[in-house]
């Protein structure tokens, strides 16, 4: 079995701005790289729609509904300072969502073995009622939730490496003791939450802040210290990753240091983890990053090592 590739041309489409860091270069960027011969034996799908129920699970459906309401025929919608609807967002957003899940599907049909969903907008940010930080819903928490209610898993572990904390998915995973949040990422930083005494009534979060300026050994550390031996021991049924690569040593709107053999080193440990736990799943969602060519090269690392696990 072969690694499979969710995305869906609605998410070239969403656009928030003229300058706007989040942007359909972005996507361009990582599908054009995974173009490449290197990364033949990708198995490429179609990403479906979500459906209003699907993301009802994790945000409140008055919420849903009215994001999609105020999807606008022209020009924009400021939802916050850094985040807006523009006329083909809510599509995008629908599509981002179900690429989590046909994911899941697919490997359950034993057609892959794991998967990485190339989609926007991001999702980590968004709140139960509430779109901030470029997200409208949160994608990875929308397929953590359709597994638990479909195929009744049990636990499931999800790692965000993305420089700024996964508030929303954290918000999420604290109702709910079947989860493990995992988050590495800079602080103090945008959006200000993340911090490492922050463990949740069931104790199922793990945060690990990294100062600005934290390079790869740090980041490192972090993982094989304190985030693998926790998945390890909560032994999961699934892993999810929010794979944001804004923690790359090029990105203009963060401070940490990595480089892309970072980003392929964790995707290998978390691999590793999926194949001695969980039959080898594995899903990830793209997130952040926002240098072209480093977002590229990251991806592309990321994917090689879902490719060889």
């Amino acid at each position: 079995m072969s690694t499979g590739l969710f995305t869906h041309p609605s998410c070239l489409l969403h656009e928030m701005g003229f300058g706007h860091p989040e942007c359909p270069d972005r996507l361009k960027a990582v599908l054009g790289e995974l173009q490449k011969p290197d990364y033949a034996a990708l198995l490429r799908f179609e990403a479906p729609a979500s459906t209003i129920a699907q993301i009802a699970r994790v945000h409140e459906r008055d919420y849903v509904e009215e994001i999609l309401k105020h999807v606008p025929q022209q020009g924009y919608a400021q939802l916050d300072p850094d985040t807006a609807l523009a006329p083909h967002s809510g599509e995008a957003a629908l599509h981002a969502a179900g690429a989590v899940i046909a994911a899941f599907d697919q490997i359950m049909k034993g057609k892959i073995k794991n998967a990485f969903c190339a989609v926007r907008p991001p999702g980590h940010h968004a709140e139960q009622a509430t779109a901030m930080g470029f997200c409208f819903f949160n994608n990875i928490a929308i397929g953590a939730a359709y597994t638990l209610a479909t195929y009744n898993l049990k636990r499931i572990a999800i790692v965000d490496f993305d420089v700024h904390h996964g508030n929303g998915t954290e918000e999420w995973a604290k109702k709910h003791p079947e989860i493990l949040f995992c988050s590495s990422h800079q602080f103090p930083f945008y959006p200000g939450t993340g911090y490492a005494e922050d463990h949740g009534t069931f104790n199922n979060i793990i945060n690990v802040p990294l100062p600005a300026g934290s390079g790869g050994p740090a980041f490192r550390h972090a993982m094989e210290n304190f985030i693998l031996p926790k998945i390890g021991n909560f032994a999961p049924e699934l892993i999810l990753v929010s794979a944001g690569f804004d923690a790359h040593r090029d990105d203009p709107l963060a401070n940490l240091r990595l480089t892309e053999d970072d980003f392929g080193w964790i995707t290998a440990e978390l691999c590793g983890l999926a194949a001695r736990l969980c039959k080898g799943r594995l899903i990830s969602t793209l997130e952040g990053g926002y240098d072209l060519a480093a977002l590229a090269q990251s991806a592309g690392a990321h994917v090689k090592a879902l490719l060889a696990a």
